[in-house]
C-alpha cells in the first residue's frame, strides 16, 4: 500500500509540475514538410528569417521578412499583429528557436519554428 501511495503521489506531482495551462503559448517545432504544409494551410502568415542579412540576401523563402537573430525584437513585436501567425527559420535552427521564444515571451500565441 505505501509503496502505491508513493508511485499516485509522484505521477500526481509529476502531472502536475509538466501540464501546461491551458491559456499558456509555446513555440511549435515543425519539420520541412509540416512547415511547408502549415505555410500552404493558413491565411496570411508571416514568415520571418531570422539569419543575418548577408545570408537573406544570398537566398530566402518567398515572401520572408528579416528580422536577424543578432538584434532586436523589440520594435517587430510592437508592429506586428499578435494573433498573425509567426514561421521562423535560419540555418540550423538554433537562431530561429531562440527568436521564437522571444516572440512567444512578448505575447505572440501562434510561434513556428523549422527544426532542422
Amino acid at each position: 500500500m505505501r509503496l502505491f501511495l508513493t508511485l499516485f503521489f509522484s505521477a500526481f506531482l509529476f502531472i502536475r509540475l509538466t501540464a501546461q495551462k491551458p491559456d499558456s503559448s509555446s513555440v511549435i517545432y515543425l519539420t520541412p514538410e509540416q512547415f511547408r504544409e502549415e505555410l500552404s494551410i493558413l491565411s496570411n502568415p508571416l514568415i520571418i528569417d531570422v539569419r543575418e542579412f548577408f545570408e537573406y540576401r544570398r537566398s530566402r523563402l518567398n515572401d520572408a521578412i528579416n528580422i536577424p537573430s543578432s538584434g532586436s525584437i523589440e520594435i517587430p513585436a510592437d508592429t506586428i499583429d499578435k494573433s498573425r501567425h509567426l514561421f521562423l527559420y535560419c540555418t540550423s535552427g538554433f537562431r530561429s528557436k531562440r527568436v521564437a521564444e522571444k516572440f512567444i515571451e512578448k505575447g505572440f500565441k501562434h510561434v513556428y519554428s523549422l527544426d532542422g
